[in-house]
Order: structure tokens, then sequence, then C-alpha cells
């Protein structure tokens, strides 16, 4: 009989389950009282119990563990400085979700080269992570594998879902579960409902297959997330980080079942034209939001 299955699959391996990984790289009971902290101070921030703003910061990805840790140690010691005014959360992105083809971030191709070595991918990640987290500094990813969560959610204090992806019915239901705020970013053409769709849906328990704490695939049921939030980062239809922008979003968010509208603005991507010299620009205007009363920006 003639092969009906697994045609175009090259090849299965088995992978390091979550606990093991955690075996690994296991975090103290004061690394956690932190992250916990920290996810009730950015919970807090985005619910306008504490007036200072989120700032999510640092490089496009990681793709280099030791100059992502030069990097965090510096954004440690800045942090002590603006702390009373700006609460710094490092942008700690690996994985990298792509229109075309490209690399796809440090878990899935840790050596640059197409190898996959996903197993690598993983260990490096988690480590890199305990050690940020071991500084006092909360970092934030995005999720794009629905199974990468159980590896090195523990150690996240906020989260992403991208443009590409707030559609998926997939990353709403994985969103509803996450133990920490969730940002769901407006589409990449510029559309807000999608992405204020996608946070009414993750306020409510929903269910989908994922994987166990020993790697066992599995129903997951959740119980919804309240703290997922709405983030313009612009489209291909132009900017969306002026005033009225964040109060068209804001209104239409306050429509559904979000009790607490929260916008946070990205000053890069389509708003800064993905020109980095625009940023700055983009940042004054969000600064200059709040100082004439917008509560909605966090």
């Amino acid at each position: 009989m003639k092969a009906i299955d697994d045609l175009h699959i090259k090849q299965i391996s088995p992978l390091i389950s979550p606990r093991e990984l955690k075996k690994n790289f296991t975090a103290s009971d004061s690394d956690y009282e932190f992250i916990i902290e920290s996810r009730k101070t950015i919970t807090n921030i985005l619910t306008r119990k504490d007036d200072r703003l989120l700032a999510i910061v640092g490089p496009c990805s990681i793709h280099d563990t030791v100059a992502g840790f030069e990097y965090a140690s510096k954004l440690k010691e800045l942090s002590k400085q603006i702390d009373d005014e700006i609460y710094p959360v490092m942008r700690v992105y690996f994985e990298k979700p792509r229109t075309t083809i490209g690399w796809r971030g440090l878990i899935m191709d840790p050596d640059m080269d197409d190898s996959y070595d996903i197993h690598k991918g993983l260990h490096l990640s988690r480590e890199f992570l305990l050690k940020v987290a071991q500084l006092e500094l909360p970092t934030g990813t995005e999720m794009l594998d629905p199974i990468i969560p159980q590896y090195i959610s523990d150690l996240i204090s906020w989260a992403a879902v991208g443009a590409r992806t707030s559609e998926s019915q997939t990353h709403r239901s994985l969103a509803s579960g996450m133990s920490i705020p969730v940002g769901f970013k407006n589409g990449t053409g510029g559309n807000l409902d999608l992405a204020v769709n996608a946070i009414n849906t993750a306020l409510y328990p929903s269910s989908f297959i994922g994987i166990d704490q020993e790697g066992n695939t599995c129903v997951v049921r959740t119980e919804g997330n309240r703290s997922c939030h709405l983030i313009l980062r612009g489209g291909s239809s132009g900017p969306n980080y002026y005033e009225e922008d964040v109060e068209d979003a804001v209104e239409l968010m306050a429509k559904t079942d979000i009790k607490n509208p929260s916008v946070i603005i990205d000053c890069s991507h389509a708003n800064s034209g993905k020109k980095f010299t625009r940023q700055k620009r983009v940042f004054h205007s969000v600064l200059e939001q709040v100082l004439y009363g917008q509560k909605n920006i966090a």
C-alpha cells in the first residue's frame, strides 16, 4: 500500500519536556516572588491603579544572549533612575513571525543557519530569562507557538500577540489562559476590530489542544484573562498613535465587554514607518497625550 501520511515530513524528533527543562534552569522562590510582583505592577498600570507609564523596550529579537544580557544590565541601571515615572519591561523576543520566509528566532533556529536546533534554542532562552529575572528586571515576549509558553512563561511578566496572529482563534484561546497581562496588536493593515475582538474573546473561558509539564498532549481549559489590552502599532494604512486614534480605539473597546480599556502605543513598526529616527517623535506624542489627560494610555 502506498504511504498516505507524512508525505512531506522529513523527520520527527522527540523534544525535552517543560518539566525537564525547568529542572535544568530552576528559578528560586525569590525569583518567582519578583516575577509575581512585576506582573501585579503591570496589571495595576493597565488598570490605572498605578499612574506610571509602562515601557516595553529592547532589541527587535534576541539572537546573541551575551549582548542581550549586557543590554539587560544597562536597562536595569536605567530603570533605577526612572522607575518613579516609568516602569521598564525588557523586550525579549525569541520567536519571529514572518510574512514570507526568514530567520524564525532564537528558539527555532539558535545557530541562525536553518539547522533548527530547537532543543538548544529552548535551553538558551530559558537560561537567558532566568539570568534577567535574577537582575530583577521584568521581561516581555511575543507568544507565537502555542506550546512554547509551557517552557518559559513562568519567567515572563508580559506578553504580546502579534499583528499576524491577533485574529487566530488559537492565540486568543492561549491568551485567555495565560497567567500574565497580554497585549493584542492591531492587524498589519491597521484594522482595530480584529484586535478588539481578540481582547473581548480572551476575557472568557476557552479550550485548546496543548501540552502539560510532562510534554503530554492534552486539552487545556482556561478561565479567561482580564488583563488583556490593545497595542496600536500602525499598519499599511498609516500610523495610529495620534490623539484621535487613541480616542477611537478606546471608544471601540468601550462598546464591548472590556471594562478597563487600555492602550499601549508601539513607537516602532508602522507608527514610525520602520525608521528608528522617528521613534522619538511617537514617544513625544505619547507623553503629550498623557500630560494632557489621556488616562487610557498605559
